[in-house]
């Protein structure tokens, strides 16, 4: 059994996972991925509340019978077969949905962290194939390519109702693709040719703002992640002279992946209590994950950047820094993914993957649909040729999915941040990246003020003594002491 956090539309999503030794995996906001038979979690036993009756499996076994045989022209049975159960699955969620055989080969084969390619993700939006995000050093960033732009052609073939586009800007290393696009502000589409090349993935960049301010930049949850982000910290330390200050964990951006890399993250700043919970039809709780006190790093304070572009296991991890407290969440409404999928591997090689459940943060809040409130909300703005404002963070959010879940928040949980959060607007555009400048400002504002209340003996929560114990399912979370970025006061 494996298990994988998913990103944004059915077509973004992708990736699997290895069990790892001494860890408990579970399943929420990603996808679990069930290679050896139904049995986990209870799911080879469960039926369906009414069984079909034989009648209509013979009716559908009729009706593919008479295209077979008097259909105007030869058809293929395989053909026939993925194409009806495509259309089943895509009468339900947008999560939900069937992979051919090559289609869940592509999605096992990018946990390996490369592949041969242009360097571009890219997702299904109002019909258009549009780039979400572009891979530094990659032909396409080379090339110019940016997030939002439009893909028309690929090859002169047109991509609306295109199913394999994945595949057909894949392919041998040296050989070329052309890209026609269609970018915001051109009159006209332009032709973008270029030379797949081999596309490692990156995903976790550490640099230091200045000496004890590091910034943690997680692209997507890959394997072996949390070891990665061990040896970042590590190095930050070091050229910092043994301690950090304060940590900008950026996932903007970030379509999710791995499931257990978003929990081992988490573990990394969470010194106990919940991390995420999974629960399936009828609220029934299919899993939790809890942190664990060994190796947890506590010492610096940490704020947590997001967009509309973190989505899924990004979610997760902020949803759960922000309920215990650990972290203060700043940026603009993530995508709102939460939702738990299941692939089934079948006997062809194909595979299904089904919506089984939705995954709730520690508190108890629900994102699917709404996503994380950040506590301090700063837009993301850019200005171009000294003129436009755009905002650099995708449109489409979960929301805006054609038969996506509803949020069944329970009674009492909101989907914002945590009772005793101020939600502070910062919109004034400053320096290249507004959204990582504002982080560091908080960033060292915090520490000089913390400073002067130890000089006082005080906490830097302001109490003179007192601590908390982990958080309990379901239990609200309260901020407090240092290991929290408290914001309590509103800035005027």
């Amino acid at each position: 059994m494996t298990l994988v956090v998913t990103g944004l539309s059915r077509e973004a999503e992708r990736g699997i996972c290895r069990k790892g030794s001494g860890r408990r995996f579970s399943l929420p906001a990603l996808t679990l991925i069930v290679t050896a038979g139904l049995s986990a979690l209870g799911l080879g036993h469960a039926a369906p509340r009414k069984p079909m009756s034989p009648s209509k499996l013979a009716m559908f076994s009729r009706v593919l019978s008479y295209v077979e045989s008097q259909y105007v022209e030869d058809v293929d049975q395989d053909e026939l077969l993925y194409g009806a159960i495509k259309g089943m699955l895509d009468s339900l969620d947008p999560h939900t949905t069937f992979l051919r055989p090559e289609q869940y080969r592509e999605m096992k084969n990018d946990t390996s962290g490369q592949f041969s390619g242009i360097g571009i993700e890219v997702d299904q939006r109002d019909g258009m194939l549009t780039i979400v995000s572009v891979i530094d050093g990659t032909p396409a960033s080379r090339a110019g390519l940016l997030a939002g732009d439009q893909v028309l052609r690929i090859d002169d073939q047109p991509t609306r109702q295109m199913m394999d586009y994945i595949q057909k800007m894949r392919g041998k290393r040296g050989a070329q693709v052309s890209l026609t696009v269609q970018r915001s502000g051109w009159k006209e589409p332009r032709s973008f040719v270029m030379v797949r090349d081999i596309i490692r993935i990156r995903s976790v960049e550490g640099f230091l703002l200045e000496p004890g301010y590091g910034v943690l930049r997680v692209k997507q949850f890959t394997d072996n992640l949390d070891r990665e982000v061990e040896l970042q910290l590590a190095a930050m330390e070091r050229e910092s002279g043994g301690k950090l200050s304060g940590l900008v964990l950026d996932l903007r951006n970030n379509p999710g992946g791995l499931l257990d890399q978003a929990v081992r993250l988490a573990d990394i700043f969470i010194e106990h209590g919940l991390i995420v919970r999974t629960e399936g039809r009828g609220g029934r709780i299919l899993d939790e994950e809890r942190a664990r006190p060994e190796g947890t790093r506590t010492s610096f304070p940490i704020i947590c950047l997001v967009n509309g572009g973190s989505a899924s296991a990004a979610e997760i991890v902020a949803g759960a820094l922000q309920d215990h407290g650990r972290a203060l969440v700043m940026g603009t409404q993530t995508y709102g993914k939460g939702s738990v999928q299941t692939i089934v591997e079948l006997e062809d090689g194909s595979a299904l993957k089904l919506t089984i459940a939705r995954y709730y943060t520690p508190s108890g809040r629900s994102i699917q649909e709404k996503g994380i409130t950040p506590d301090v909300v700063v837009d993301q703005v850019r200005l171009s040729d000294g003129k436009s404002v755009v905002k650099d963070e995708p449109s489409q959010k979960e929301r805006d999915l054609q038969g996506h879940l509803k949020n069944r928040q329970k009674p009492g949980q909101e989907a914002g941040p945590p009772p005793g959060y101020s939600v502070i607007a910062q919109r004034t555009p400053q320096g290249e990246d507004f959204q990582l400048r504002t982080a560091y400002d908080y960033l060292k504002a915090w520490h000089l003020f913390a400073t002067r209340l130890l000089h006082r003996g005080l906490r830097p929560d302001g109490s003179l003594s007192g601590t908390r114990g982990p958080l309990s399912s379901g239990q609200q979370p309260k901020p407090s002491g240092d290991r929290a970025l408290r914001n309590d006061t509103k800035v005027e």
